[in-house]
């Protein structure tokens, strides 16, 4: 039976904000079923303007709403590891009246917060949004929503992880079985019918042991083919994988049967792939967080179709046959073997979790476009990141264009109150996204205007 109280939340209260960032009373809560309808999608629809070259690379101070990013392999700067500041964000609490921006058209509203360390998303067939609360070493679920666009209760699915992040249903569809969360160090599944609010059974351990250390956070999709596919990050910024065993199935993406039978690695040289899922017509797609410390502007982070047994050139390699100034010159013969991304996105700006648009409710141009979260720099001298971005897709292909689609979360001075991490549709067709620095829940409607 589904809980009605808030109590039994982490033996405290969260609280829920009736906030939007319209006045009260502007616009409905539930988003027209029907939007409006558009001209034929191009590359830089939805967009009020456009960057391309040298231009595209900006900062929190030029981020808004509508603009709109060309990045290609011809406008990255030659390596200058001289310039590579360090740069951490700091961070402040969200003021009552501070909400993020968003594109005309759209409301974003809160809709839960006070967790622990709000991170990934998942939807469940029900509509109901799982949370990976990861400091609070559980997973949460968020069920309903209210009139003023609050949840209508949030229940701990369960808890004793270790630090969980990646969270899967299986097998696909309307009546999954099981609940697959990674934890830092390995991977468990629950049973589950739709609608549990809270584990019917204890975790079973699938794959015992991920290396550890480093980039912790691990991530989960299946295939077509019913293989589940785990990222795990590099342990670092600079590595010779020649003489470096803290590297062993680090910086790839690993193929396991859903019973935990590891399988290959699936794709390799992925410094950091945080993002990780899987489209309709059954591409793996991440988001990847490059190496720091080469410049301001390089290498660019990355969202891309991921190919089976390719490789993206980490360490030695970064966007094609770029060589890392910093290690030595030993495999030339994979110059030519690293894919050059799909999307360029700007350098440090921190891409985690990926979704994709899979609602009716926005309007046509935004539909089946990939939704990114932006944790944010740490590594440029002006911030920049802290935002949602949408990755522009024109009939299923990447365009190479990316928008800044929500922004708000760094202040004037610098500071920050926000930074994003989880993205997901729910089925309502609305877009929910987590932030880590309020330790919030946000949703996106369309109300045009």
């Amino acid at each position: 039976m589904r809980p009605v109280s808030l109590s039994m939340l982490l033996g405290t209260t969260l609280f829920f904000l009736s906030c939007t960032s319209k006045p009260a009373g502007s616009g409905d809560t539930t988003p027209p079923a029907t939007p409006p309808a558009t001209d034929t999608k191009t590359a830089t629809s939805g967009c009020t303007s456009t960057l391309t070259g040298s231009s595209a690379f900006t900062d929190y101070t030029k981020q808004s709403p509508g603009v709109c990013h060309l990045i290609t392999a011809a406008d990255m700067p030659a390596p200058n590891t001289a310039s590579s500041v360090t740069n951490e964000p700091t961070a402040v609490p969200r003021k009552s009246d501070q909400m993020p921006a968003a594109p005309a058209g759209f409301n974003v509203q809160l809709y839960a917060k006070g967790f622990s360390n709000a991170r990934l998303l998942a939807t469940a067939p029900n509509g109901d949004i799982f949370l990976a609360d990861s400091d609070g070493d559980a997973v949460r679920v968020l069920h309903g929503v209210n009139s003023d666009g609050t949840a209508q209760t949030v229940t701990t699915f369960a808890s004793g992880l270790n630090y969980p992040f990646g969270i899967a249903f299986y097998p696909a569809g309307s009546n999954p079985q099981y609940v697959y969360v990674a934890n830092t160090d390995s991977v468990v599944r629950f049973p589950y019918q739709s609608g549990d609010a809270t584990a019917r059974g204890a975790a079973q351990v699938i794959v015992p042991s991920l290396p550890t250390g480093g980039h912790g956070t691990r991530t989960l999709t299946f295939t077509r083919d019913n293989r589940l596919l785990v990222s795990v990050g590099s342990s670092s910024n600079l590595a010779n994988t020649d003489i470096d065993k803290n590297e062993v199935n680090r910086a790839d993406v690993l193929a396991y049967t859903p019973d935990g039978t590891f399988l290959k690695q699936y794709a390799t040289g992925l410094r950091n792939a945080v993002g990780l899922t899987t489209d309709t017509a059954g591409n793996i797609w991440a988001s990847v967080n490059e190496r720091d410390g080469l410049g301001e502007n390089l290498p660019p982070d990355y969202v891309s179709r991921i190919r089976e047994d390719g490789f993206y050139g980490w360490p030695w390699y970064y966007i094609g046959s770029n060589p890392d100034p910093r290690l030595p010159a030993s495999h030339p013969e994979l110059a030519g073997k690293t894919i050059v991304p799909d999307v360029l996105l700007q350098a440090h700006f921190a891409p985690l979790q990926i979704g994709f648009y899979s609602g009716t409710v926005f309007p046509s141009i935004y539909q089946g476009d990939l939704f990114v979260a932006s944790h944010g720099s740490w590594n440029k001298s002006v911030r920049g990141g802290y935002e949602i971005l949408r990755v522009i897709l024109v009939n299923g292909q990447p365009s190479g264009y990316f928008e800044d689609f929500i922004t708000g979360f760094v202040n004037s001075d610098g500071t920050v109150w926000g930074r994003p991490v989880g993205i997901t549709t729910g089925a309502d067709g609305v877009l929910y996204f987590s932030d880590d620095g309020s330790n919030s829940v946000w949703r996106v409607t369309w109300t045009d205007g």
